[in-house]
C-alpha cells in the first residue's frame, strides 16, 4: 500500500498559502482489492518541532481534513507527514509541506509605486531598483501585485513560469499577491525590474472598448526577502528610491496585441512615485497561475487567393506566438490572428470584432526570440508580415490557461464523437484563463455566469477546478449586491444590471458542483450566505402567485425555435417559465446545502419555499390535462429534469417532447439553457436511445456537425459557419465558446457512466449505457480519492466491461443489460458475458469494418440490390480490414454517400444468422 497525491488545499507543497486552517488530502494506491483506510494520523513540524498531531485517529476520512492546530506564522515552512493504516495490516507514510505567505495584505511592508508618465504614452513602465547582498544565501522569496499585470526580472532573468499575475478580480474589494522562489538568482550586485501593463485594471476591454475600468493609472507593490546564511534577513521594496522608465514592450493590450521594440533605449529615468491602493483588500493568490501548458509547432504555410502568407497550427487555441528570427536593425514583423478562413480560403479575422489581435516586432539584428507578455489571442491561423522568408520551425503557438490538472478522459468507437471531446477540452483550455471567459478572441472575454454555470458539470470531469472556481466564486459574491442580485459577467465591468436566471443562478449551482465533485464542505460554508442571498432576491421580486415574472431575462439564449424571422436570440420558450424553473432548481440546492450545513430552520423554510414554487410552476406553465404552455424541447426538459411537473403530468410530456423531437426529424432546438439537460432528460426518462439519435446526429444542427466542418473547438451558435461555408453575420460569432461543451457531463455519466453517490465519489456509482452507433467507450475520471475507469465493448454477441474502483471507495455497478446491480470495493474487475438481446440489427456502426459487413449473406444481397457496383469497388481491394469511418476519412464523395446508404439499410434491416 503507498500513498500518494499528498495535497495541501488541492496543492502539491504549496509556496505562498494563505489559507488560515489549510486542508489536507491524500490517495490510497494497492494493489489488494477492498482496501478501505482505517485510520490516519497527521504531523505538522516548524523546523522539527511539532506543530500539530493529531495522533492515530480512527477514521477513513482522507480528504480535506482541516489543519486544527495553532495559528500558523507567515513566510514560514510547515512539513506534514501522513501515516495511514488500512483494512489489509497495510501501513503508508507520505511525506509534503507548505510554506505560507503574508497572510494578510496589510502585512506588506512596501509602499504602492506609480509613475509620472504622460496619460497618451502607451508604452509599459518599467520600474527599478538596484541594491547589493554582499553575504552568502540561504533563501529569497519575492511578494509582489500590481494593479495591471506585471512580470518581474531579476538581474535580466524573469522571475517564474507565469503570466497575467495578479489575475483579474474585483479590484474595488479584492486583489490577489503572488510569491515566488528566487533561489539562486541574486548575485552581489542586483537589479530588480518590475514591468506593468495595462491589463484589465486600467486597459481597453468591454463592448465598448474602454479603459480605465478601475484606474488610469497602472502600480506596482513588491517585496524580495533575503535570508542569509548567518541568520540574519533583509527586505527591498518598493518605496520612493525606486526609478521608472519605459522599455521595449511599446504598447500593449489584452484585446489589440503588443509591440515590443528591441530597439529601444530609454536612457531618461525619473523617481517612482508613491501611491496609495487599500492593503486590507489584498489576498493570496486563490487559484492554479497561467502558464505556458502546451507548445504546438507551425503545421502549414500557405498563401490565400488575396496573397496572404498565413500560418496554420491546425488547432483553434488561446494563447500567443512565440517567433525565432534574425532580421536586420529595425525590421518590424507583424503577426496578426484568426480563428478561420473564409470559404474562398481568405484569411478571416471578422469573429474577433474591434479586438484587432495583431503584434508587432521590431528586430535589432541578432537572433532574437520574440513573444508577448500581456496580451493573449483566440487563434488557429496566423497572418505574417514583414519577413521574405518563413521558416515554420521558427513559429510556435504557446497554449496559455490556468494550469489545472486534467483529470478526465473519454474515448469511443466513433471518431467524430473523440473530435468532439476534444473539441470540449480545448475550448475549457480556451476559456479558463484565470476567469471562464465566454470567448477568447473577440472584444468581450468576460466572466458570463450563465456560460460558467451550463460548463461546470464537464468542466469539474474533465480538470480539478475546485481552486479556479473558488477564486471565481470569491469575487462573484464581492460583486452581490441586493438590489441588483448576481452580476451577468464577473467581475462585472458591464454595469449594474437586475439579476437573470440561469445566469445568476451561478451563485448556488457552481458551489453545488465543487461539493458533489470534490466533496469540499467549506465552499458551500463560504458562498452560503451568496447562495441564500440570491434565492432570497428573487423571492422578494415575486408576484401574488409566487412566481417570478417580471424583469429582463436572457430565456433559452439562442435557441433555434424562435419564430421565423425573429431578431430575439432568447429561444421559443416562455422566458419566465425558464426563470422560474431556475428560481425552483437554486431553492432546492438551498435546502440541501442548508442540510449539509445542519442548519434545520433555514433548510425547513428552503424546503417550504421550493415546494410551494414548484405547485404555483404546475398551476402556471401546465394546464389540468398535463399540456405545456410552452411545448418546446427546452420547456419540456427543464419540467422534467429539474422534477417541477406533477407525477401525473410528466408521461404526457415526455411524449411532447419525443413529438417535438420527431417534428424537427430528430433534431435538437435548444439553446444555453436546454442543451445540457436534453440528452439527460431523454436518458432518466427511459427515452436514451433517442438521446444517442440526437447525440450523432451529423447535419445542422448538431454537436458533429460542427465536428464534420472541421471544429477543433465548440461554436458558440449551431450555425456559426452555414452548410454552404458561410458565417454567421449576426455580430456575435465566436468558434471558441463552450456553453454546448456542457455534452461532456452526459458523455461521461450515460455513455460512461460515472457518476457519484456520495460527495467526493466516496461511494460510486457506475451505469454505463449503450447507444446505436457507438460500439465502444472508455473514460478515466481522477477523482479526489484516485482514478475510476470505465470501459466497455459490445460487438457481435458479447459485451465486455472493464472498471477501475480507486482504494478508500466502494462502487454501485450496473452492467449493461443485468438487471441487478453489484457491489465492489477497490480494485479491477473484468466482466465479459453474451449480449442477452437481439443487437444483430443494431450491429453495423460506423466502426464495423468491411470484412463484418460482407462475410453477411443478408449484406451481400442488400449490396447487389443497391449497389453491385460495390462488390468490385477497388476499396475493396485495399480496405477489407478497415472500419466504415476509416474509409469515409478518405472516400470521395460518392463513395461516402454509397457507404453511408448500404450501412443504413444494413441496420434497418432483420438479420437472422
Amino acid at each position: 500500500m503507498e500513498i500518494k497525491d499528498l495535497r495541501i488545499e488541492y496543492q502539491e507543497n504549496p509556496l505562498g498559502l494563505d489559507v488560515k486552517k489549510p486542508r489536507i488530502s491524500w490517495k490510497i494506491a494497492s494493489e489488494e482489492k477492498n482496501v478501505l483506510q482505517t485510520a490516519y494520523r497527521i504531523v505538522v513540524t516548524k523546523e522539527e518541532e511539532k506543530v500539530w498531531d493529531t495522533g492515530e485517529a480512527d477514521s477513513s476520512s482522507s480528504v480535506l481534513i482541516e489543519y486544527a492546530g495553532p495559528e500558523l506564522e507567515s513566510c514560514t515552512l510547515y512539513q506534514v507527514q501522513v501515516e495511514v493504516w488500512d483494512n489489509k495490516g497495510n501501513r503508508g507514510i507520505a511525506y509534503g509541506r507548505f510554506e505560507t505567505g503574508l497572510l494578510k495584505g496589510t502585512n506588506f511592508r512596501a509602499d504602492w509605486i506609480t509613475h509620472d508618465l504622460s496619460a497618451e504614452e502607451t508604452a509599459c513602465p518599467v520600474f527599478t531598483k538596484e541594491f547589493k547582498a554582499e553575504k552568502k544565501i540561504k533563501k529569497v522569496r519575492i511578494y509582489a501585485t500590481a494593479l495591471g499585470v506585471y512580470e518581474i526580472k531579476l538581474n535580466g532573468e524573469k522571475v517564474g513560469d507565469t503570466y497575467f499575475a495578479p489575475g483579474w478580480t474585483n479590484y474595488d474589494k479584492r486583489l490577489q499577491y503572488q510569491t515566488y522562489q528566487a533561489d539562486g538568482m541574486l548575485h552581489e550586485q542586483n537589479k530588480l525590474e518590475i514591468t506593468v501593463g495595462n491589463g484589465w485594471y486600467k486597459g481597453i476591454f468591454g463592448f465598448t472598448c474602454t479603459p480605465n475600468h478601475y484606474g488610469d493609472r497602472v502600480a506596482a507593490l513588491l517585496e524580495i526577502h533575503i535570508t542569509y546564511a548567518d541568520g540574519t534577513t533583509e527586505i527591498i521594496k518598493t518605496d520612493e528610491s525606486w526609478k521608472v522608465t519605459t522599455g521595449k514592450i511599446r504598447s500593449s493590450e489584452i484585446y489589440m496585441g503588443e509591440t515590443i521594440d528591441s530597439c529601444y533605449q530609454d536612457e531618461n529615468d525619473s523617481r517612482a512615485i508613491l501611491t496609495s491602493f487599500d492593503k486590507e483588500r489584498i489576498v493570496g493568490q486563490e487559484s492554479e497561475p497561467v502558464r505556458i501548458t502546451k507548445r504546438i509547432p507551425a503545421r502549414k504555410l500557405f498563401f490565400t487567393p488575396k496573397e496572404e502568407q498565413v500560418i496554420d497550427f491546425g488547432q483553434n487555441l488561446t494563447g500567443f506566438v512565440e517567433l525565432k528570427v534574425k532580421g536586420k536593425p529595425g525590421q518590424k514583423v507583424t503577426i496578426r490572428h484568426a480563428e478561420v478562413l473564409d470559404k474562398d480560403g481568405n484569411f478571416y479575422p471578422e469573429t474577433l470584432r474591434q479586438a484587432i489581435s495583431i503584434d508587432q516586432f521590431i528586430c535589432n539584428g541578432e537572433e532574437q526570440t520574440f513573444l508577448p507578455h500581456f496580451t493573449f489571442h483566440g487563434f488557429r491561423y496566423i497572418a505574417v508580415e514583414g519577413l521574405d522568408e518563413i521558416n515554420l520551425e521558427n513559429f510556435t503557438a504557446c497554449v496559455l490557461h490556468t494550469q489545472m490538472e486534467e483529470t478526465g478522459t473519454f474515448t469511443s468507437s466513433n471518431p467524430l464523437v473523440n473530435q468532439l471531446y476534444s473539441n470540449i477540452l480545448w475550448s475549457q483550455r480556451g476559456n479558463f484563463l484565470d476567469i471562464p471567459t465566454d470567448c477568447p478572441q473577440r472584444d468581450e472575454r468576460l466572466g458570463w455566469t450563465g456560460d460558467a454555470q451550463v460548463f461546470a458539470g464537464t468542466a469539474a470531469f474533465n480538470m480539478n477546478v475546485a481552486s479556479f472556481f473558488t477564486k471565481w466564486l470569491h469575487d462573484l459574491a464581492s460583486e452581490q449586491t441586493e438590489e441588483f442580485g448576481v452580476p451577468h459577467v464577473v467581475p462585472n465591468i458591464l454595469g449594474n444590471q437586475d439579476g437573470a436566471a440561469a445566469w445568476s443562478d451561478a451563485a448556488v449551482i457552481i458551489p453545488w458542483v465543487i461539493y458533489e465533485t470534490y466533496g469540499d464542505k467549506r465552499i458551500l460554508e463560504e458562498q452560503y450566505e451568496s447562495m441564500k442571498g440570491w434565492v432570497d432576491y428573487i423571492t422578494a421580486r415575486c408576484g401574488t402567485n409566487g412566481l417570478w415574472q417580471d424583469g429582463f431575462q436572457y430565456g433559452d439564449w439562442l435557441g433555434l425555435d424562435k419564430e421565423e424571422g425573429s431578431t430575439e436570440r432568447t429561444g421559443a420558450t416562455d422566458k419566465y417559465l425558464v426563470a422560474n424553473a431556475y428560481y425552483a432548481y437554486s431553492t432546492n440546492i438551498v435546502r440541501k446545502t442548508a442540510n449539509v450545513l445542519n442548519k434545520p430552520d433555514d433548510e425547513r423554510k428552503y424546503k417550504e419555499l421550493y415546494q410551494s414554487i414548484k405547485k404555483a410552476f404546475n398551476h402556471e406553465y401546465i394546464t389540468a390535462s398535463g399540456r405545456m404552455v410552452s411545448e418546446t424541447q427546452t420547456g419540456c426538459v427543464v419540467a422534467l429534469h429539474f422534477d417541477l411537473a406533477e407525477e401525473k403530468y410528466r408521461e404526457r410530456i415526455l411524449k411532447s417532447l419525443e413529438k417535438n423531437i420527431a417534428n424537427h426529424k430528430n433534431h435538437l432546438t435548444t439553446g444555453f439553457v436546454g442543451t445540457p439537460y436534453l440528452l439527460p432528460a431523454l436518458s432518466e426518462n427511459n427515452l436514451h436511445d433517442l438521446a444517442g439519435t440526437l447525440f450523432l446526429k451529423e447535419d445542422f444542427p448538431s454537436w458533429l456537425y460542427a465536428v464534420k466542418k472541421g471544429a477543433t473547438t465548440i461554436w458558440e451558435r449551431w450555425n456559426s459557419i452555414l452548410p454552404n461555408g458561410d458565417f454567421d453575420t449576426s455580430g456575435m460569432n465566436s468558434l471558441n465558446h463552450y456553453a454546448y461543451g456542457s455534452i461532456g457531463e452526459w458523455m461521461y455519466r450515460k455513455l460512461a457512466g460515472i457518476n457519484q453517490l456520495e460527495p467526493g465519489y466516496k461511494k460510486i456509482l457506475l451505469k454505463p449505457q449503450f447507444i446505436k452507433g457507438i460500439t465502444s467507450v472508455e473514460a478515466t475520471f481522477n477523482s479526489v480519492y484516485g482514478e475510476i475507469k470505465s470501459a466497455w465493448i459490445c460487438r457481435g454477441k458479447r459485451i465486455t466491461v472493464d472498471i477501475l474502483i480507486p482504494a478508500n471507495t466502494t462502487a454501485l455497478v450496473y452492467l449493461p443489460e443485468k438487471e441487478n446491480p453489484i457491489e465492489v470495493g477497490s480494485g479491477s474487475y473484468h466482466f465479459d458475458y453474451e449480449t442477452e438481446t437481439n443487437l444483430e440489427r443494431d450491429r453495423f456502426s460506423m466502426d464495423s469494418t468491411l470484412k463484418e459487413i460482407l462475410d453477411e449473406p443478408v449484406a451481400l444481397q442488400i449490396l447487389n440490390q443497391y449497389a453491385p457496383e460495390m462488390l468490385n469497388h477497388p476499396m475493396i481491394e485495399f480496405a477489407y480490414q478497415l472500419s466504415i469511418s476509416e474509409i469515409l476519412a478518405t472516400a470521395p464523395g460518392e463513395t461516402e454517400t454509397l457507404f453511408k446508404m448500404v450501412l443504413d439499410t444494413l441496420n434497418t434491416t432483420e438479420i437472422t444468422i
